[in-house]
């Protein structure tokens, strides 16, 4: 089992930035994929942004060329860096694990991002 623990969320203003972090701990498989995703008030959860375990990334159209999404640390941290927030991007973000070749997955218990304008 994998621990997932998000930290960095909070309240910025339009135009501003934000940096989220999440630590893996347990039984880490190497090949994996780690992903954020968040949900606003009374929306269902929606897809951010991927990195693999040898550092593909992808991301939803709504984020790209705002956010960028890295790892490091032998894979065990995730980070997500937020650039030009807007209110839209408001909600809960949650970071995901999921092992390769398995269906294996993990969740944090996520961070609240509040963008106002």
């Amino acid at each position: 089992q994998v621990q997932l623990v998000e930290s960095g969320g909070g309240l910025v203003q339009a135009g501003g930035s934000l940096r989220l972090s999440c630590v893996a701990s347990g039984s880490i498989f190497s090949i994996n994929t780690m992903r954020w995703y968040r949900q606003a008030p009374g929306k269902q959860r929606e897809f951010v942004a991927t990195v693999t375990n040898i550092g593909s990334t992808n991301y939803a159209d709504s984020v790209k060329g705002r956010f960028t999404i890295s790892r490091e640390g032998a894979y065990n941290t995730v980070y997500l860096q937020m650039n030009s927030l807007k209110p839209e991007d408001t909600g809960v973000y949650y970071c995901n694990y999921h092992r390769a070749f398995s269906t294996e997955e993990s969740w944090g218990q996520g961070t609240q991002v509040t963008v106002s304008s």
